[in-house]
């Protein structure tokens, strides 16, 4: 697979886009996240409101994926539970390690344009990382806890 593969139109659009890209005035939860083997780095606010993301605004200094990715989450995310978002990223999680569930992209089909990352585990990474971002802003936005800080030295 090539890089234009990789690097296809809808995803190109999607990062250009920038959906959700910003601050919030007052959020409920923040969380930054690095992933120190490429650099790319997202910070990420969101506010909840009965149970469910009222807001949220992220910062990404990344890659085309890693924009992509945020940028589809500003696009999916608000009116979401913090379940369903964690629900959403198992399954990227696992289309990118190539078993999906069923029905994985039918709420958030941008996720689709996603699936030529499988084939470079080194991006999956850049993928995720703004999902570990949103996650991490939601625990602390649960827990009353602002700037949560996390690293992506797992990827």
């Amino acid at each position: 697979m090539s890089a234009a593969e990789l690097y296809q139109a809808a995803l190109k659009s999607l990062a250009q886009e920038a959906s959700g890209h910003g601050r919030l005035d007052a959020p409920g939860g923040r969380a930054l996240a690095d992933n120190p083997l490429c650099g790319d780095r997202v910070e990420m606010e969101v506010s909840l409101a009965e149970g469910r993301i009222a807001a949220l605004a992220h910062r990404v200094q990344g890659c085309l994926l890693c924009r992509a990715s945020a940028s589809a989450i500003g696009r999916r995310a608000p009116g979401a539970t913090p379940e369903e978002v964690e629900r959403i990223a198992g399954a990227l999680q696992a289309m990118l390690e190539g078993s999906p569930p069923p029905g994985w992209d039918s709420s958030w089909d941008e996720l689709a344009a996603f699936a030529p990352a499988q084939a470079y585990r080194s991006r999956h990474g850049c993928v995720l990382l703004p999902f570990r971002a949103l996650l991490e802003a939601l625990r602390a936005a649960r827990a009353g806890v602002d700037d949560g800080h996390m690293s992506g030295r797992e990827q």
